[in-house]
């Protein structure tokens, strides 16, 4: 089986392993003791922290261990808005962030606080201007991940440091899916990540808040990680946490290199082999092993699963992978294809191998998935015929109302439309992706007496 899916969770490293069964046996006890087991796991708490500290790129007493990553991104985002009260209550987030910041930013905004979210281009890109338009007198804390966790699309942190920084504006960086790989650039004032994501232990985050930066931690007061983290520490993890990031990072350049390489060979072949594919996200400024694109005419649950009986881990940001019937918010910010969508995401020490035979096994899949669901084919075509045409998608789910447009497209003149009638949420998103990629004219949507009316002109 092939694990496609480290941008959710890397496996474990054999040093954290190594590093986690030393430090049951070392650090079971209270490192807030006295004694000589106690002695004993202050050291060990101490040396992860030294070493967290120093692979992040600040100091020791900056830094605090908590029980996840999203509680640092929780605890961070919170305590920075409170200890600015006086400064305002207005925070900035871009549309792209990870869900744990725009979680903590509904909570803020339902206590009285105001929110900005600053668009993305198609690339998932943030342009640092955006950030400086959208900063006003009583902005509290902005915040923006260093690289997204979807499409890979590596951010402009430093620049929007920059931007903050000559506002007086503190700058939260989710740095989950990049700290692995290296220190994130730029002046920016607090930092969250998560162990499980660069091949530590699930159950341990960091969260650095710089010296000079007000900041007010909430709930019930504790005396363990500076007031920051309360409860007793996962020590034996946050020991293999730090050994792993150590470890990998040992390991970045070269395998960065690497899985560049493998992703490069995804993101140029993928096209070539599948017809009516859209590869998402920056092609150059990206993390090293992650590759996302979309495949129309493709009910993306059931391509994941069988692309996982053919032997491989992918995850998807389809609105049909999803309970919730919605698209990812990221694709949906973006403003591309969402249905099929696919993100590979390559572990450390992935084979040129496996990638390889995914690149064999995908082309068959996509294309009986099609099949099944009946998608017109690109030798499909048509013949023309006089009038507009209303097709009924009501009640039928992605990627439905997709095909019944591309199959009846051809059946209106040039200048003629399509009016697609859809209740599902994705369609909002699809069928203006698709005009693009078929070279046809979205015209707009309009209220329907149930669900959207999407109107499509045919251009070619």
């Amino acid at each position: 089986m092939a694990y496609f899916d480290a941008a959710s969770a890397a496996p474990l490293h054999p040093v954290a392993r190594q590093a986690l069964l030393a430090s049951l046996d070392e650090g079971w006890a209270d490192p807030a003791r006295l004694y000589r087991e106690g002695r004993r796991a202050r050291m060990l708490l101490d040396a992860a922290r030294e070493a967290a500290a120093e692979a992040v790129g600040c100091r020791a007493d900056e830094l605090v261990f908590t029980p996840s990553g999203t509680r640092a991104v929780h605890s961070g985002v919170a305590g920075a808005l409170a200890g600015r009260r006086r400064a305002g209550s207005h925070l900035i987030v871009s549309a792209v962030e990870h869900s744990s910041v725009l979680h903590a930013a509904e909570v803020h905004e339902a206590g009285g606080g105001s929110v900005a979210q600053v668009a993305v281009d198609r690339t998932g890109t943030v342009d640092p201007t955006a950030y400086a338009a959208a900063l006003r007198g009583d902005t509290a804390l902005a915040c923006l991940q260093s690289a997204n966790h979807e499409v890979g699309t590596e951010q402009p942190v430093a620049e929007v440091a920059e931007v903050c920084r000559a506002a007086g504006v503190p700058l939260l960086v989710d740095a989950a899916q990049s700290l692995g790989w290296g220190k994130v650039p730029g002046d920016w004032s607090l930092l969250a990540a998560s162990a499980h994501k660069w091949g530590g232990p699930s159950g341990v985050g960091l969260l650095v808040v710089r010296k000079g930066v007000r900041f007010a931690p909430q709930g019930p007061g504790d005396e363990r990680e500076s007031g920051r983290a309360p409860g007793f520490e996962n020590l034996p993890s946050i020991v293999a946490a730090a050994a792993s990031l150590r470890a990998v990072r040992a390991e970045a350049v070269a395998e960065a290199a690497r899985l560049r390489e493998l992703t490069e060979r995804i993101r140029a072949r993928v096209p070539a082999l599948v017809p009516d594919v859209e590869v998402v996200g920056d092609p150059v400024r990206r993390l090293p092993g992650t590759v996302t694109f979309s495949c129309l005419y493709v009910d993306g649950e059931t391509l994941l699963h069988e692309l996982d009986r053919a032997g491989f881990s992918v995850s998807s940001g389809s609105s049909c992978t999803s309970s919730t019937l919605m698209p990812s918010h990221v694709l949906k910010a973006m403003g591309v294809l969402s249905e099929g969508n696919v993100r590979v995401s390559l572990p450390p020490g992935t084979p040129a191998e496996d990638v390889e035979r995914f690149l064999e096994v995908l082309p068959g899949t996509v294309a009986a998935v099609r099949e099944k669901l009946g998608a017109p084919t690109t030798a499909q075509a048509a013949p023309e015929s006089g009038g507009d045409l209303v097709v009924d998608a009501l009640g039928r789910r992605c990627p439905i109302p997709v095909i019944e447009l591309a199959k009846v497209i051809g059946d209106v003149p040039v200048g003629g439309t399509v009016r697609v009638l859809s209740d599902d949420e994705a369609a909002r998103l699809d069928i203006p992706a698709w005009c693009e990629m078929r070279g046809q004219e979205y015209v707009g949507e309009e209220p329907a007496e149930k669900g959207t009316a999407y109107l499509v002109r045919r251009s070619t």
